[in-house]
């Protein structure tokens, strides 16, 4: 009987959170490798600072290297689907807003389900478990409508734990 009441009262428990921390720092990072690639260019071949070869290695073979770790740094939140996500489970909806978080920002998407219509929910994971989503379906009529996915690859392990604990309290029970 406890636990029953227990499980009742954690239908009412709301969240929200969102991830800005985490792309932030991603843009943080992007903007300092910017910088340090500029001025290694800068101090290489405008002030011919740096003398070669450095560490065994010619300009050629430097170059080609802080190129594949700028594109590596720059390329990854798009390789894995890193997305802003704002969630919030408080009054009557389930409310994700998300949007890309590479390089470009993307369109901006929105979705809105009604608590009582909401009828599940399903994750996927891809490449060794490093591109994550989670897809929301919805009573519409008679049927369930299926939500392109909402990639949660950028939330942390808490944050995807607080999400999934959420989202389980309002699939109906069947």
């Amino acid at each position: 009987l406890f636990e029953k009441n227990h499980l009742s009262l954690l239908k009412f428990i709301t969240m929200t959170f969102d991830n800005s921390k985490t792309i932030i720092g991603v843009r943080i990072k992007l903007f300092a490798a910017t910088v340090l690639f500029l001025a290694y260019i800068a101090l290489t071949y405008a002030a011919k600072l740096i003398k070669f070869p450095l560490l065994g290695l010619n300009d050629t073979a430097w170059i080609i290297i802080l190129v594949a770790i700028y594109l590596v740094i720059a390329f990854m939140p798009m390789i894995l689907n890193y997305q802003f996500v704002f969630f919030s489970d408080e009054g009557e909806n389930i409310v994700f807003r998300y949007f890309t978080a590479g390089i470009v920002g993307g369109k901006k998407n929105s979705v809105e389900i009604n608590k009582r219509a909401f009828k599940g929910y399903k994750t996927e994971s891809k490449y060794f478990g490093l591109v994550r989503s989670v897809i929301l379906f919805q009573k519409i009529g008679e049927g369930i409508a299926k939500y392109p996915p909402v990639y949660i690859s950028a939330l942390n392990h808490d944050q995807r734990t607080k999400l999934f604990a959420a989202l389980s309290k309002y699939v109906p029970e069947e």
